[in-house]
């Protein structure tokens, strides 16, 4: 009976440090943003702000932005929103010109795990 019992205790906590290390394995994935991916906006956004799934690090957080013919877009410094870690916004420096662009992201959630992506969108 002895062993039964220990085995039941050896499983349960096993099982129990599986379930609880997978949150330690999260990473900060991109939710949603704005302008939104592959979105077709007809004025120039002020900003480009992207929400992610958990917390990330103001200084090793940041993007670049690509428009029309492959150029840079000079945009402002990247800042995590004070009052919601998850939110990065990137202020742009001038109004953008019609064309496609692409945003190349990467973040460092703040349990240390990095994550980077893409998206585009278009003015019109």
């Amino acid at each position: 009976m002895g062993t039964t019992a220990s085995r039941i205790l050896c499983a349960s906590a096993l099982m129990a440090a599986l379930l609880t290390s997978t949150s330690v394995l999260a990473h900060a994935h991109l939710k949603h943003q704005e302008p939104a991916a592959d979105a077709v906006v007809t004025t120039s956004p002020k900003a480009l702000t992207l929400n992610f799934s958990e917390g990330i690090e103001a200084k090793f957080s940041g993007l670049t932005l690509t428009g029309p013919k492959e150029m840079k877009t000079a945009i402002g410094t990247a800042t995590v929103n004070a009052n919601d870690n998850t939110q990065l916004v990137v202020a742009l420096n001038q109004p953008l010109a019609a064309g496609d662009y692409r945003v190349d992201w990467h973040v460092v959630s703040v349990d240390g795990h990095k994550t980077k992506g893409q998206y585009h969108f278009s003015v019109k």
